[in-house]
Order: structure tokens, then C-alpha cells, then sequence
């Protein structure tokens, strides 16, 4: 009997480890994990930093001086990976899943990287949205050459452009610009570990115009509701319309301002408000005619070549500088991204002299977000309009971003 349970014991012990064994092998098998975002990716072309560098034939801003081609062969270091993503993304009113895209660019190197999240500038031809690496598109010119020089870039479409061209531009939407570009981040996270990319686990984001109102909007998001999912380092916004309150009361109290392709951009804003927070007005109760039935018609195509304020109504303008008109108010309100504060270093760049997206949205946020003790610095470019900013938000974001790798 006593051999019988010695023998007993031996059995059950060994079965026992056999049964982790078989448990401890099966949870290690290479199982690959569905990924929740990403949809799909296609390989757009691999190119040599010689390739990169015959894009700044003509210079770097149209300057083409011995230190100017000396820097860009600074950064242009790697050859680089192009390719297309199309990942799951909320609609705008949140009632069905879109499947948006965007594009990642890698350096082919083993080293370690951080990733940016950049955001492309407001985009009348859908001919230059990221994922379609068009000659004009930002991925093509800028942030190829940033990844070129150590860095893992993701660039969304944003609805609207690319897959979701069919649908409207939420122009200026603070929500559906931030959580698209998020889902784009969680897709890129999915594919960078589908495809064993070195990253460091460091982010940071920038963006300028409408890309620096949506990294801003993203930084927020990041901050307040997944800061458990990004280790988010950097932020540099540059000429964002931040404060969209103030924004819109000192544009249609503004008397000289008549340039139509810049009138088409605030007509752009008003419409897509108009429609995203289901006001549904007619052209005529915002413009005067014969304004109102070419913006019917047109949309933000429209030419206004009057001072914007002139094709606004009086009862539009009125209900605004009265603050009658709740409903218009409150969609500008929820946009209204300058007041908080961040608790990732932001660096804010604007002109001056920007007669496209007022100085006063950068200054205002950087006042706001100082007061409330946040690490932000405002770099005011002295005389620089809208364009003329450019230069140095994008000179000084990489030196801000190199000394975060």
C-alpha cells in the first residue's frame, strides 16, 4: 500500500508539471494580436537620402547657398520607409466607423527612435493629403527629410482627404480632428510592433495652421484621456487658431481685411460649424448678398473680395458682438482649445504680422497657459505673416524635438 501511494504521488507530480509545462509553451507561442486599429498598409516606395536631398534642388525656401545645402545633408542621413495605412477611426457625429488613413515614414536603421505625429496644414486640393505622397504634400517634403534624420513620422489624412475624400473636411473641429489623429497614433503603435520597428517609446507632436490647432486639440486629448498609452515628450504648435472666441469677434469687427483666398478659409469655418453642430441655417442668414448664394453654391470655394466683416449680415454680427446668438457662440466656444494646462513642454511659434491666423491666438494661449504655470514658450517671429513663419517654427520645432530624442 505504501508503494502503491509513493508511486501515486510520482504520477500526480508528474503530471502535474507536464500540464504547466504544456500551459507554460501554449502562452508562449507567437500568437500574432488582432489589432484594433489598424486596417490595412500598403508600401508606397523605399528612397535613398540622396533622393530625399534631390528634392531641395532649388534650395531649402528658395534658398540654395552653400550652408543652407550643407544643413539639409545634416539631416538627411537614412534611407527611408514610405507606407500607406488605413486604420479605424470614429465618424464625425460618432454613429458609424470610418476607415481613415494616413502615412508612416521610417528611417531603415535599427537604432532606436522617437515618433512624431505630424499634422499637415489646411488643404484646399485633396491631391496633397499625406497618404497620396504628393510633390506638394507636407510627407513629401518636410517629413521625409525629419524621419530621414532619425525620426518616425505619422502623418494623417484627416477625415476628408485620402480614403474619407468623399466625405466633407470638419474644418477647424476640434474633436474629430484630435480623435482621428489619435487613432491614427494607436494604428501606428499596432504597426510598429506588427513589423518589429525600433521605437523608443517617446512622442511628440506638431503641426502648423490647421496643423497647429490640431496638434494642439491632440495634445489635450493625449493629456486628459490617454496619457496611459503614449509617453508624450514634445509639443510645438505653430500658428494655430487656438482661441477661436476672440478670433471670430475681432474678424467680423475687422475693416480692412478683404482677401478672398483667405475670406474663403473663415467662410470654410462658419459653414462646417454650421453643419457639424446641426444649426443648418441658410447661406443668407450668415452673408450678405450677393455673397450668400455663391457660399450656397460654392462652399468655401466662394470669392469674397471685400473686407469679411462687409459680407457678414448684420444680424450674424449682431447676435455675435451681443452674444445673442447662443447657438453659433457655443459651437465657437467648443473649439476654443487656448485656456488649459498642458503638462508636456510646448513650444508656440506665430508671426506678428499673420494676417491669415491672428497672432492674438497664439498670444492668448500662451498667456493663458503661463498663468496657470505650464512649461510654454512663445516664439514671436518680429514682421512674419502667416508664410513667412514658416522657416523658423519648422528650424527651431527640430531642434526643439533632437534635444528630446
Amino acid at each position: 500500500m505504501a508503494k502503491f501511494r509513493i508511486k501515486s504521488a510520482y504520477f500526480f507530480v508528474l503530471a502535474f508539471f507536464i500540464l504547466v509545462s504544456c500551459s507554460k509553451n501554449t502562452s508562449n507561442d507567437p500568437t500574432p494580436v488582432a489589432n484594433k486599429y489598424l486596417v490595412s498598409t500598403s508600401v508606397v516606395g523605399e528612397y535613398t537620402a540622396q533622393d530625399i536631398l534631390a528634392r531641395y534642388a532649388n534650395g531649402f525656401f528658395g534658398q540654395n547657398d552653400f550652408l543652407t545645402q550643407l544643413y539639409l545633408s545634416s539631416l538627411a542621413k537614412s534611407a527611408i520607409k514610405v507606407v500607406k495605412i488605413t486604420y479605424n477611426t470614429p465618424s464625425v457625429d460618432n454613429k458609424t466607423t470610418l476607415q481613415a488613413s494616413g502615412l508612416i515614414i521610417y528611417p531603415k536603421t535599427s537604432e532606436s527612435l522617437p515618433l512624431i505625429s505630424q499634422h499637415h496644414g489646411t488643404l484646399t486640393n485633396k491631391a496633397d493629403a499625406p497618404s497620396l505622397y504628393g510633390t506638394n504634400s507636407d510627407a513629401y517634403v518636410f517629413a521625409s527629410l525629419v524621419s530621414s534624420s532619425g525620426f518616425i513620422m505619422a502623418c494623417p489624412d484627416y477625415i476628408g482627404y485620402g480614403n474619407t475624400q468623399n466625405l466633407e473636411h470638419p474644418y477647424e473641429h476640434r474633436a474629430s480632428l484630435a480623435q482621428s489623429s489619435l487613432d491614427m497614433l494607436r494604428a501606428t503603435k499596432e504597426y510598429l510592433a506588427q513589423e518589429k520597428i525600433n521605437w523608443n517609446n517617446k512622442l511628440m507632436l506638431t503641426g502648423y495652421s490647421e496643423g497647429g490647432y490640431t496638434t494642439m486639440a491632440l495634445q489635450k486629448k493625449i493629456e486628459e484621456e490617454a496619457a496611459s498609452e503614449f509617453n508624450l515628450v514634445a509639443s510645438s504648435c505653430g500658428a494655430g487658431a487656438y482661441n477661436k472666441t476672440a478670433f471670430m469677434k475681432y474678424l467680423i469687427n475687422q475693416t480692412t481685411h478683404g482677401i478672398a483666398a483667405y475670406n474663403s478659409l473663415y467662410i470654410w469655418v462658419t459653414t462646417s460649424y454650421n453643419q457639424i453642430y446641426g444649426l443648418n441655417r441658410p447661406a443668407t442668414y450668415y452673408f450678405n448678398a450677393p455673397y450668400a448664394a455663391e457660399v450656397q453654391s460654392k462652399g468655401y470655394a466662394a470669392q469674397i473680395p471685400v473686407s469679411i466683416n462687409l459680407a457678414f449680415t448684420d444680424t450674424f454680427r449682431n447676435g455675435v458682438n451681443n452674444a445673442t446668438d447662443t447657438d453659433f457662440l457655443n459651437a465657437v466656444k467648443d473649439n476654443d482649445i487656448f485656456d488649459w494646462k498642458p503638462k508636456t513642454p510646448t513650444q508656440l511659434y506665430h508671426g506678428n504680422a499673420d494676417q491669415h491666423v491672428f497672432y492674438l491666438n497664439s498670444e492668448t494661449a500662451y498667456n493663458a497657459m503661463k498663468a496657470k504655470g505650464a512649461d510654454v514658450t512663445l516664439t514671436t517671429i518680429n514682421g512674419a505673416d502667416h508664410f513667412g513663419a514658416i522657416q523658423q517654427y519648422l528650424t527651431g520645432t527640430l531642434s526643439f524635438f533632437m534635444s528630446k530624442k
